[in-house]
């Protein structure tokens, strides 16, 4: 409630909304920018050739690699986790349930896939969250009644 004040006189205005945020906050493609990361980063690490184990400086040198792809992979999944738990939990209301009666087995299954890609190097994995969080991009999207392409930046 929100009190204006005018010449003495106080004026209540309700106000209502859906959202934690204001309408237009939410939006599936930073989910998507993350997801694209761990499929990225997982391609690399198993495209990764491992040198002999005497060869000291090419050994370092793949660890090395083989250490950052694991970390960005790592850390985009909890993104991509954070992004996707926000939109489930504070956008998505009872009502969209009936549109969608799979909504929250389809964000479940998508944030364990991405919990499964922390801890795993799997192309499987990997494609079944993207294709989860492309599920979820249509789902979002006709929610607001929008046709909105789904499109990859790789």
């Amino acid at each position: 409630m929100i009190a204006n004040i005018d010449e003495g006189e106080i004026e209540t205005i309700e106000a209502f909304a859906h959202c934690d945020g204001p309408c237009g906050v939410y939006d599936p493609a930073s989910a998507r920018v993350a997801g694209e990361a761990v499929q990225s980063m997982t391609k690399k690490m198993l495209g990764l050739t491992c040198p002999d184990t005497g060869e000291g400086e090419s050994m370092a040198a793949y660890l090395n690699t083989m250490s950052r792809y694991a970390a960005i992979k790592e850390e985009e999944a909890q993104k991509c986790k954070d992004e996707l738990l926000v939109l489930w939990t504070d956008f998505y209301k009872p009502q969209h349930l009936e549109a969608n009666p799979n909504l929250h087995q389809t964000f479940w299954q998508a944030a364990k896939l991405c919990s499964a890609c922390k801890v795993e190097v799997s192309a499987v994995h990997a494609q079944e969250l993207m294709d989860a969080i492309e599920e979820i991009h249509n789902q979002f999207w006709a929610v607001k009644g929008r046709e909105v392409p789904w499109i990859r930046a790789s």
